[in-house]
């Protein structure tokens, strides 16, 4: 049987991911800082505990003869080396990055949007081709381009398909951008404004996407970066829309044209000035043809873990990261002072 190692194993991409590789015949090692385990799980699948910084404990849980590691955490160019460390008693890898990595052709990305003019501006749909930022260790993107560079240019030894997933939803995320309109929609709120006329687009791509393209990538090693992300990518109207239809309320929605037209009113986790829209075809070529589920399809199982999160629990104790990153979005003063204007 073909043996498989999930660092990650219990975080929101693992989960689905360890399910997907037992049923296609992996014998599959969860690994995870805890050690749990998920109660959709068979019993043959084996947790165990790992820190992901300790390379002799990594080792060890690779052990020899492992057919495949699928790395969910890994970012920099020090887990890259740790990875290429074991080329020989690995036979290839699967590792998560991120559509952070792109550039615009005026050298503006995910860390500099927050600059006046900075929003990057990618081609539609944005191919692997694309430029990225520079590698290094000062942000998330930089650390995860170093960590492709690492990877690819250890390819022979170790055959690596980086996938570059898109803004990720499904059960047990930390942020959980849908929170936004869940939350809203839990206070009552009829009314929603949405900045840039509501047509914002920012890729998504749900765990059960991410987990079929893994488990293909393991049936078909290569050395390789390929887009992650759903075959669809709606517009933020028409997430608000989803959810709505899933949580059976009704809305009306405030389009405001351009960004948002006061602090904090208007805008959502994925309200972005130009679109960030992936090209999928290179993952079809090389993967092959997978079954598409579309968003509305897969969104159910998120707005239903987060209600269950939120019940009974202030926002801000089930959610604390999404507060810190978001928390000013919630500030429905200023939105009403702005709506009591139209």
């Amino acid at each position: 049987m073909k043996r498989a190692v999930v660092i990650g194993a219990t975080g929101q991409i693992g989960r689905p991911v360890v399910g997907a590789l037992v049923r296609d015949g992996w014998e599959v090692t969860a690994a995870s800082r805890g050690g749990g385990r998920d109660g959709a799980w068979p019993d043959e699948v084996r947790a165990v505990r790992l820190d992901r910084e300790d390379d002799t404990a990594l080792a060890a849980v690779a052990g020899d003869g492992c057919d495949l590691v699928v790395d969910i955490v890994a970012h920099g160019a020090r887990h890259a080396r740790q990875l290429t460390s074991l080329a020989g008693r690995v036979g290839s890898a699967v590792v998560i990055s991120s559509v952070s990595v792109y550039e615009d052709d005026k050298g503006r990305g995910f860390d500099t949007q927050a600059e006046p003019g900075g929003f990057p501006e990618y081609p539609v749909p944005i191919p692997e081709t694309q430029r990225t930022v520079a590698p290094g260790e000062s942000t998330y993107s930089t650390k995860k381009v170093a960590l492709e560079q690492e990877l690819l240019a250890a390819g022979d030894r170790l055959p690596t398909t980086v996938l570059r997933a898109g803004a990720v939803y499904g059960p047990h995320c930390r942020m959980p951008r849908e929170l936004y309109f869940v939350k809203r929609n839990l206070d009552g709120r009829g009314r929603r404004v949405l900045a840039y006329g509501g047509g914002s687009r920012f890729h998504p791509v749900s765990v059960h996407t991410l987990a079929e393209l893994i488990r293909l990538a393991a049936a078909r090693p290569g050395s390789r970066v390929l887009n992650a992300c759903d075959d669809e990518a709606p517009t933020v109207a028409e997430i608000a829309a989803a959810i709505d239809a899933v949580m059976g309320v009704e809305t009306e929605t405030v389009l405001a044209d351009g960004p948002p037209p006061a602090p904090s009113v208007g805008d959502t986790p994925w309200s972005v000035a130009a679109p960030v829209v992936c090209d999928m075809s290179a993952a079809r070529r090389e993967l092959g043809d997978r079954p598409v589920a579309r968003y509305a399809e897969t969104l159910p199982e998120t707005v239903e873990w987060i209600e269950r999160r939120l019940a009974g629990r202030d926002w801000r104790e089930a959610y604390p990261e999404m507060f810190g990153a978001y928390g000013d979005l919630f500030d429905y003063a200023a939105e009403d002072a702005w709506l009591g204007t139209k």
